[in-house]
Order: structure tokens, then sequence, then C-alpha cells
């Protein structure tokens, strides 16, 4: 054990967290962020009702990642979170509101079209404040003796706004393409014809961030484009191409679940494109993976519950997905 760098395994294990997290509640969040364009009473319901079993349970790897942050690289917690609280603060809030207007709009039908529009705000601010949280750790943090230096609005800029514009896109993309697999009927319909232009945009917005990503620093642009890396690099715009290919393909042939695999690939890719920026740092061009670690002896404590921990979470969220597999009926019920 003594061989093994825990810092990169832990680095691993929030990865793991964060893209999971990602997969899970982008699908959901996407919902709220589409909800206005469903038509009100049936497709409305039934997209409520496809991700009601699991949609609560899906948060639990944004606890783990968070949480995980903090024990285990306390150093970029305590940089990072300074530098986006008001960002972390919209999020929370949006969570929260998306939250109490799921269940308040089958217990107050009264208002049901104000919480409606709640669950979509709430869903739509979550899910720009994670794109520009996202933008805003890539751009750089200003970092002097290992603290935040800079202001309350640094994380401001054109780049971060792009990178919240296709979070929200993206997370709308997942939303329509786990419709196409959960819904039938116009419902259905109505997804597939969101899902093809929602296609395009993210396509669109995942070009313009990755165009834009490496003239942020010189450290990015080598990442990318120097040799003998570039020609691993270059793999990735590849197979996002046959991604794209493949999603727009399996749309016209009127596939059900190749839709939303291909997309959560798009966001696999897209995942695999940040570690590349990124690498070695948590706080890019201040802090390293090792710079931000926790004493060895504290991560090998926080390891060991770990395995059991992740193994439990993983395997009541298959069977929680595996016991809802079925569609969404006519009735709005599985």
């Amino acid at each position: 054990m003594s061989s093994i760098d825990l810092s990169l395994v832990w680095a691993a294990i929030l990865c793991f967290a964060v893209f999971a997290y990602v997969v899970m509640d982008g699908f959901d969040l996407g919902i709220g962020i589409l909800f206005p364009n469903l038509s009100p009473g049936h497709e409305r319901d039934q997209a409520i009702n496809s991700v009601a079993p699991v949609w609560d349970g899906n948060e639990t790897w944004l606890v783990l990642g968070g949480g995980g942050l903090f024990a285990v690289f306390p150093l970029a917690y305590a940089i990072i979170l300074p530098a986006t609280y008001p960002l972390i603060i919209a999020m929370l809030l949006g969570l929260i509101f998306r939250g109490v207007a799921f269940e308040f709009r089958w217990r107050d039908p009264r208002h049901r079209a104000l919480w409606d529009l709640v669950f979509t705000g709430g869903s739509t601010i979550a899910a720009v404040s994670q794109g520009v949280t996202l933008g805003a750790i890539l751009q750089g943090i200003p970092v002097e003796d290992n603290a935040y230096a800079g202001g309350w609005t640094d994380w401001l800029s054109p780049f971060s706004l792009l990178t919240g514009l296709a979070v929200a896109i993206g997370y709308s993309l997942l939303g329509a393409t786990w419709l196409i697999m959960k819904t039938e009927g116009s419902g259905q319909e109505h997804a597939r014809r969101m899902a093809f232009w929602l296609g395009l945009g993210t396509v669109l917005a995942l070009a313009m961030v990755s165009a834009a990503t490496p003239f942020l620093d010189n450290d990015y642009w080598r990442r990318w484009f120097d040799m003998p890396q570039v020609l691993l690099t270059a793999q990735v715009p590849l197979l996002v191409a046959i991604c794209t290919v493949v999603f727009f393909w399996s749309l016209k042939k009127r596939a059900e679940k190749l839709p939303f695999l291909m997309a959560l690939a798009l966001f696999l890719l897209g995942f695999i494109g940040l570690g590349i920026s990124m690498y070695p740092y948590l706080v890019p061009r201040s802090i390293t993976l090792w710079d931000a670690a926790a004493p060895r002896d504290s991560q090998l404590f926080l390891l060991i519950g770990s395995v059991v921990i992740i193994p439990t979470i993983v395997a009541y969220t298959a069977w929680a997905y595996w016991v809802f597999r079925g569609k969404v009926g006519r009735e709005g019920y599985h």
C-alpha cells in the first residue's frame, strides 16, 4: 500500500463521483429546463414520473464529490469555495427550490403552474451555476500564499458564461434523450424533435468551449497540441465526431436507448477533455493534486471507508434503476 499514490487514487474516485452526478442528475435537471416546452398535463406528468423514483438519490454523488474534496484535498476546497461562493449558493438554492417544487406540484394542484415555474427556474439556475463554476475553475483562480486572492465576481467572464450555457444545453439534451427512452406516445415524439435541435446545440457548444480552452493558457495549448501527445489528444475530437454521427443516425432510425447513450458518450468525452487540460492541477496553474492533498494517513483512513460506502451507493442506485427500468405508460406511471 505504501507504493500506491493515494492522491491519484482519490482523484480518480472524485472524478468518478462528479461524472456519476453529471450523468444521473444531469438528465433530471435537463427535464426541468425543458419543462416549459412540454404540454401541461400528460406530457409533464410523464416527464416527472420518469425521474420520480431516482432523482433524489442522484444527488448522493454531489455530496460525495463535495465532501470528498473537503476531506481529501482540503487546500483545493479552501481555495475553490471562496472563489465560487455566489455560484455554489445559487446552485444549492436552485436544487432546494427544484426539490420543493417537485413535491408540491402534486400536493398543491391549485398552484401547479407556479410550482412548474419554480421547478424550471431551480433546474436552470442549478445547471448554469455548475457550468459557470467549471469555467471559473478552468480559466484559473488567483492564489497567493495558498489562499484565494481574487474578488467576489472574478468568476464572471465570457468564457465562464459560455461553459454555463454549454452545460445547460447539454443537460437539456440528456433530459430529452431520457424522455425518448422512458416515455411513449406524443411525449416521446416531442422529446425526439427537441433532441435533434439540442444535439446540434450541444455539439456546437462543446466545439466552442473546446476551441476557446487552449487559448486560456499556454499550458493548455501544449497539452493538446505538442508532439507526441497530440497523437493521443486528437482522438478525443475524432471520437466526438463519431458519437455525433451515431447520435443523429439513431434519431433518424427512431432508436430509443442509443440517443441517450450517445449523449452520455459526448459528456464523457468532454470530461476526458477537461482532464487533459487540467491534469495534474486541481486549481489550474496554482495547486496540484499533491499540493492540495491531506496527509497520507488521512487519505488511507478515508479510503477504507470508501471501499464500503461507494459500492453500497452503486448497488442501491443500480437496484433503483433496475426496478424502475420500464417505460412510463400513457397514464403516467411505471
